[in-house]
């Protein structure tokens, strides 16, 4: 008697070629982590937290990346629907500049926004003859090098949400009447609420953690530029504990960004669509669009017979 072949599920089991250097790589992501953990001065976290330099570093970063996030979301969000939804020459050129940031060194990001918007840069004396405005070594310039380098996570997350987003919404509401701004405003965005959502957390993080690009334009002025990333930096020279702390502060800031994302924005298994997306793929098919047509009476050609109209809508927002 032949016993059963079993058969072996695909990616039931992990080959070992494949397992041992996952491992390692999960272990080198971990390590640092576990190292700041272990060299805490748990005693001592209090103080360290609660000293007046790290309250006022704490408070200028929540003002700098708060700010930051109101800049891309008003400069963002319109870029990424241009982005997913109107074709136009140079779109390539565009979404490359978007991603520019995400991988430039954030030292050469700030030396870039110091030669186009210092003293002696491109627009510098112009804003500073007109407006009166100087952004290097000021509060506003630290949240323009925040904005430069956190924006195009909002816009690459807004503009994935509206490219997958399906239409007939949008139509329909503008087949009743609805004007453009009234269907963004009742029907696009609320489809994509869970990505603009996403795409804004990672934005506020980025800003929140930016250190490269805002020592290089703005300084390091206590009060003024000195965020908790650059208060870390100059802790390192002087108290290491304290620097570990403010580091903890900042590493569980992190952590509970993303564990409020769960998988949006990575691409986690789940199915994070919005409701309606979620709707219409359970929705069973429209029998008057999948029957066949009716045959024609003998010695009559098919166009003959009328199609039928599936008639159907759904419309949201109103």
């Amino acid at each position: 008697m032949k016993r059963p072949v079993r058969r072996r599920t695909p990616g039931a089991r992990a080959p070992l070629l494949l397992t041992v250097p996952a491992l390692l790589a999960v272990a080198f992501l971990m390590l640092p982590l576990v190292g700041i953990l272990a060299r805490t001065s748990w005693g001592e976290l209090g103080d360290h937290l609660t000293a007046e330099a790290t309250t006022e570093a704490l408070r200028l970063s929540l003002l700098v990346s708060l700010w930051s996030l109101g800049l891309s979301l008003l400069l963002g969000v319109p870029l990424a629907w241009l982005l997913a939804r109107v074709p136009f020459p140079g779109k390539a050129f565009v979404r490359s500049l978007v991603l520019l940031p995400m991988v430039l060194p954030p030292t050469v990001g700030g030396v870039a926004l110091l030669l186009a918007f210092g003293r002696r840069g491109l627009l510098g004396p112009w804003l500073e003859d007109t407006f009166g405005i100087t952004l290097p070594f000021h509060t506003s310039g630290a949240v323009l090098a925040a904005t430069f380098v956190a924006m195009p996570f909002l816009v690459i997350s807004l503009e994935g949400a509206l490219g997958g987003l399906r239409p007939r919404y949008e139509e329909t509401a503008a087949s009743l009447g609805a004007s453009p701004i009234r269907v963004f405003l009742t029907v696009t965005l609320p489809m994509v609420a869970p990505g603009l959502i996403a795409g804004a957390a990672l934005t506020w993080a980025r800003a929140l953690g930016e250190f490269g690009a805002t020592i290089t334009f703005a300084g390091n002025l206590p009060g003024t530029t000195q965020t908790l990333p650059l208060q870390v930096y100059l802790l390192l020279q002087d108290s290491p504990e304290a620097a570990t702390s403010v580091s903890l502060l900042l590493l569980a800031i992190a952590m509970i960004v993303l564990i409020a994302l769960r998988g949006r924005w990575t691409g986690t298994p789940g199915d994070h669509r919005d409701p309606a997306s979620r709707a219409a793929a359970a929705r069973p098919e429209d029998p008057a669009a999948t029957a066949p047509l009716p045959e024609p009476p003998p010695g009559l050609p098919r166009k003959s017979v009328p199609e039928p109209w599936p008639l159907h809508a759904d419309v949201t927002g109103f």
